[in-house]
């Protein structure tokens, strides 16, 4: 890989327009790294595009000088997967922020990547459609269609991948394609789609996007159910979805997270195992849905279900979830934050939560449990001290635990998190000879390695 060239700010500026490129100290440092405590190195300048054809020629003047190329969206990511390892263009995504086309007939939607899940459903709420993937922050659709971003609502509609259409893609030699058709199936061809989503830039640049939104359901209702112990907690949650109750989301807490978020935000929720429950449907179906999973839920031992039912109250309940990170990090300042990001069979998932939750105790790793428990996927987040060599290793430990746990009983070491600079070290032990066949797509499409080098399944030392 060649150095940045000396003209390298000054050329991309005539490109596009001097508003649209920066290396100042500030912008730099913002586009060095995400949420995570990864940190490498910084770009050597950062671009704004507007639209594809700028994208267009950012990545052709990168190929032609051999510069690497990082696409970056809100920078909400937990992987590093924004980490600009050799330097190069950051290509800051946000500016690319239109909703270009609602086909409600079609429940379609046309956006570029920089349009926020937020802003999107605003927007939708006058067609009484939604989309519903959500990982918790208002994360752009482009960072998220490239990390398979899921989420809370993952149980009941699936995470990106299931709700992305088509994509338009800029490839790292300047083409542009689109991936796949508009028609709700097909079997022509090789599904490019699913290839791209998930590929953490490693592989082109998303500049439109197609997604699936949905009808907002006649009646939303959610629950808090607390239990005696974890075991309990977890039994419950597998019990709910292997009945088949069409949940939307359930959620599990543990003691630690309520804690947490009991002195965040100066309130006194019982300090026990909890799951947030969400049901949506038509009126008379999610009064039968609630009442069987209020059932199950007694039956595994739960010492109380509290129903939810107008808007802001249901809003207020699912603070709790959403602002678990930052309640839990409230009290460690100083502290960098790891979370794992395992998921395992619905069947494994006791075991797997159970077994993080011993190795918490007896490690002392300062960590919580909050679960996407319907689909398998939960986390523990981490604080660590990354000046203090002892933790650090002490973490690493407890993590690599935990991912091997989980692919023993046949799971993956990321659910939605992706893998970024995190993960890389376990792709081989989870693919295996697959790994090569990944690589070998890689080094087609991307034969100077210039997109986003040094992530997911690279080779290439960092």
């Amino acid at each position: 890989m060649s150095a940045p060239i000396p003209t390298l700010t000054e050329d991309l500026a005539r490109l596009l327009n001097p508003g649209q490129v920066s290396a100042g100290e500030s912008i730099l440092e913002q586009h060095s790294h995400d949420e995570s405590y990864h940190r490498g190195g910084r770009p050597d300048v950062v671009v704004f595009p507007e639209s594809t054809e700028d994208v267009v020629k950012v990545v052709r003047y990168a190929a032609e000088h051999q510069i690497p190329v990082i696409p970056f969206g809100t920078g909400t990511g937990l992987e590093g997967h924004v980490v600009p390892v050799r330097g190069g263009i950051s290509v800051d995504l946000t500016r690319m922020n239109r909703i270009l086309e609602v086909r409600p007939d079609d429940f379609l939607v046309r956006v570029q990547p920089g349009v926020t899940k937020n802003q999107l459903n605003d927007a939708l709420k006058r067609y009484g459609l939604f989309f519903p993937v959500d990982p918790g922050s208002d994360a752009t659709l482009g960072g998220m269609a490239a990390t398979n971003a899921s989420g809370t609502t993952t149980v009941r509609y699936g995470a990106m991948r299931d709700n992305v259409r088509a994509l338009q893609v800029v490839l790292p030699d300047g083409r542009v394609i689109q991936t796949a058709s508009l028609a709700a199936k097909s079997s022509s061809g090789y599904n490019l789609t699913a290839l791209f989503v998930g590929s953490e830039g490693t592989l082109g640049v998303i500049t439109e996007l197609w997604l699936k939104v949905y009808g907002i359901p006649e009646k939303t209702v959610a629950a808090r159910a607390q239990f005696r112990d974890f075991q309990a907690c977890v039994n419950a949650a597998t019990a709910i979805v292997g009945a088949g109750i069409p949940v939307a989301r359930i959620e599990l807490l543990s003691q630690e997270f309520v804690t947490a978020f009991n002195k965040y935000k100066g309130v006194n929720f019982p300090v026990v195992p909890t799951l947030l429950i969400e049901f949506r449907g038509s009126e008379q179906g999610v009064q039968i849905d609630v009442e069987l999973a209020q059932e199950i839920a007694r039956d595994e031992g739960c010492l109380s279900f509290d129903f939810v039912i107008d808007e802001e109250a249901r809003h207020e309940m699912w603070e709790m979830r959403h602002n678990a990170l930052y309640a839990f990090m409230h009290q460690f300042p100083g502290l960098g934050h790891m979370s794992t990001d395992v998921c395992v069979p619905l069947s494994k998932l006791p075991d797997a939560c159970t077994f993080a939750q011993r190795r918490l105790q007896e490690t002392g790793v300062r960590g919580a449990i909050v679960g996407h428990v319907g689909d398998g996927n939960f986390h523990v987040s981490i604080a660590i001290d990354t000046n203090d060599p002892a933790d650090v290793q002490r973490v690493h430990a407890f993590n690599e635990e935990v991912v091997h746990y989980a692919l023993q009983l046949g799971g993956t070491c990321t659910g939605e998190h992706g893998v970024g600079l995190g993960k890389m070290k376990y792709q081989e032990l989870e693919h295996g000879p697959a790994l090569a066949v990944m690589r070998a797509i890689k080094a087609a499409i991307d034969p100077q390695h210039i997109m986003n080098p040094g992530k997911l399944i690279d080779e290439i030392p960092h």
